[in-house]
Protein backbone atom coordinates (compact mmCIF):
# COMPACT_ATOMS: atom_id res chain seq x y z
CA UNK A 1 0.00 0.00 0.00
CA UNK A 2 1.72 3.47 -1.02
CA UNK A 3 1.59 6.27 1.64
CA UNK A 4 -1.65 8.08 2.54
CA UNK A 5 -2.46 11.07 3.63
CA UNK A 6 -5.64 12.18 4.96
CA UNK A 7 -7.30 16.07 4.53
CA UNK A 8 -10.57 17.74 5.27
CA UNK A 9 -12.12 19.80 2.83
CA UNK A 10 -12.85 23.15 4.33
CA UNK A 11 -15.57 25.78 3.11
CA UNK A 12 -13.14 28.21 1.81
CA UNK A 13 -11.64 25.36 -0.91
CA UNK A 14 -15.07 24.96 -2.33
CA UNK A 15 -16.50 27.08 -5.51
CA UNK A 16 -19.80 28.36 -6.47
CA UNK A 17 -20.76 24.51 -7.60
CA UNK A 18 -20.21 23.24 -4.17
CA UNK A 19 -17.52 21.57 -4.81
CA UNK A 20 -13.62 21.56 -4.40
CA UNK A 21 -12.35 24.04 -6.80
CA UNK A 22 -9.81 22.94 -9.45
CA UNK A 23 -6.95 24.91 -8.40
CA UNK A 24 -7.34 23.56 -5.09
CA UNK A 25 -6.02 19.47 -5.94
CA UNK A 26 -2.30 21.29 -7.21
CA UNK A 27 -2.52 22.73 -3.70
CA UNK A 28 -3.16 19.55 -1.77
CA UNK A 29 -0.70 17.78 -3.89
CA UNK A 30 2.06 20.06 -2.43
CA UNK A 31 1.17 19.44 1.07
CA UNK A 32 0.76 15.61 0.52
CA UNK A 33 4.09 16.05 -1.37
CA UNK A 34 5.42 17.39 1.54
CA UNK A 35 4.61 14.99 3.86
CA UNK A 36 6.01 12.37 1.73
CA UNK A 37 8.65 13.39 2.11
CA UNK A 38 8.87 13.51 5.63
CA UNK A 39 7.50 10.61 5.95
CA UNK A 40 10.44 8.90 3.92
CA UNK A 41 12.76 11.00 6.34
CA UNK A 42 14.10 13.53 3.80
CA UNK A 43 12.30 16.59 4.18
CA UNK A 44 14.80 18.22 6.23
CA UNK A 45 16.81 18.14 3.08
CA UNK A 46 14.67 20.55 1.52
CA UNK A 47 13.74 22.62 4.22
CA UNK A 48 17.48 23.46 5.35
CA UNK A 49 19.72 21.49 3.18
CA UNK A 50 21.10 22.15 -0.04
CA UNK A 51 18.45 20.49 -2.23
CA UNK A 52 14.86 21.80 -3.34
CA UNK A 53 12.73 20.96 -6.46
CA UNK A 54 10.74 22.41 -9.25
CA UNK A 55 7.48 21.41 -10.42
CA UNK A 56 7.65 20.60 -14.10
CA UNK A 57 4.65 19.42 -15.44
CA UNK A 58 1.08 18.28 -13.46
CA UNK A 59 -1.30 16.19 -14.99
CA UNK A 60 -5.17 16.10 -13.69
CA UNK A 61 -7.92 13.88 -14.77
CA UNK A 62 -10.49 14.56 -12.70
CA UNK A 63 -13.68 11.58 -12.54
CA UNK A 64 -16.25 12.95 -9.28
CA UNK A 65 -15.88 15.97 -7.18
CA UNK A 66 -15.09 16.29 -3.91
CA UNK A 67 -17.29 18.23 -1.21
CA UNK A 68 -16.73 20.71 1.84
CA UNK A 69 -16.47 18.83 5.03
CA UNK A 70 -15.08 15.28 3.22
CA UNK A 71 -12.13 13.58 4.39
CA UNK A 72 -9.98 13.25 1.47
CA UNK A 73 -7.44 9.93 1.12
CA UNK A 74 -4.55 10.85 -1.17
CA UNK A 75 -2.60 7.57 -2.71
CA UNK A 76 1.07 8.82 -3.19
CA UNK A 77 3.59 7.53 -4.16
CA UNK A 78 7.04 7.98 -6.44
CA UNK A 79 5.95 6.54 -9.58
CA UNK A 80 9.47 7.15 -11.36
CA UNK A 81 13.29 7.93 -10.64
CA UNK A 82 14.99 9.64 -13.43
CA UNK A 83 18.86 10.93 -13.13
CA UNK A 84 17.47 14.52 -11.86
CA UNK A 85 13.67 14.65 -11.79
CA UNK A 86 11.04 12.64 -10.76
CA UNK A 87 7.69 11.90 -10.33
CA UNK A 88 4.82 11.71 -8.04
CA UNK A 89 1.58 9.75 -8.60
CA UNK A 90 -1.34 10.52 -6.12
CA UNK A 91 -4.66 9.03 -6.13
CA UNK A 92 -7.82 11.03 -4.58
CA UNK A 93 -10.21 9.37 -2.59
CA UNK A 94 -13.10 9.89 -0.76
CA UNK A 95 -11.84 8.11 3.44
CA UNK A 96 -13.34 4.66 3.60
CA UNK A 97 -14.23 4.81 -0.46
CA UNK A 98 -12.48 3.00 -3.10
CA UNK A 99 -13.97 5.05 -6.05
CA UNK A 100 -11.42 7.58 -7.65
CA UNK A 101 -12.01 11.10 -7.66
CA UNK A 102 -9.31 12.20 -9.37
CA UNK A 103 -5.60 11.11 -10.05
CA UNK A 104 -2.80 13.37 -10.56
CA UNK A 105 0.61 13.29 -12.25
CA UNK A 106 3.17 15.63 -11.06
CA UNK A 107 6.61 16.03 -12.42
CA UNK A 108 9.54 17.99 -10.14
CA UNK A 109 13.01 18.88 -11.40
CA UNK A 110 15.58 18.24 -8.73
CA UNK A 111 18.11 21.68 -8.17
CA UNK A 112 20.29 23.39 -6.06
CA UNK A 113 18.74 25.50 -3.28
CA UNK A 114 20.69 28.47 -4.27
CA UNK A 115 21.18 28.49 -7.81
CA UNK A 116 18.23 26.80 -8.63
CA UNK A 117 20.39 24.71 -10.88
CA UNK A 118 19.57 20.45 -11.79
CA UNK A 119 21.12 17.98 -9.56
CA UNK A 120 21.39 14.48 -10.09
CA UNK A 121 19.29 12.40 -7.35
CA UNK A 122 21.48 11.13 -4.28
CA UNK A 123 21.41 7.10 -3.81
CA UNK A 124 20.03 8.10 -0.14
CA UNK A 125 17.24 10.11 -1.78
CA UNK A 126 16.47 7.44 -4.61
CA UNK A 127 16.55 4.51 -2.01
CA UNK A 128 13.57 6.67 0.74
CA UNK A 129 11.44 7.16 -2.44
CA UNK A 130 11.49 3.95 -3.62
CA UNK A 131 10.76 2.59 -0.11
CA UNK A 132 7.89 5.47 -0.37
CA UNK A 133 6.82 5.18 3.33
CA UNK A 134 4.52 2.47 2.08
CA UNK A 135 1.88 1.30 4.58
CA UNK A 136 2.31 4.84 6.99
CA UNK A 137 -0.84 7.04 6.92
CA UNK A 138 -0.54 10.68 7.97
CA UNK A 139 -3.78 12.21 8.74
CA UNK A 140 -4.48 15.84 9.37
CA UNK A 141 -8.38 15.39 9.31
CA UNK A 142 -8.57 13.68 12.76
CA UNK A 143 -10.30 10.58 11.06
CA UNK A 144 -8.34 7.73 12.17
CA UNK A 145 -9.66 8.77 15.59
CA UNK A 146 -12.99 9.26 14.71
CA UNK A 147 -13.31 4.99 13.44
Amino acid sequence: MPFKYLLRVRYIECDAQKVVFNSRYGEYVDVGTNEFLRAIGVLGDFITGDLDFQLVKQTIEWKAPARFDQVLELSIEATRLGTTSFTIGTTFRVAGDERILATIETIYVLVDARTLTKLPMSDALRAAMQDGARNRVTDHAGYLKLT
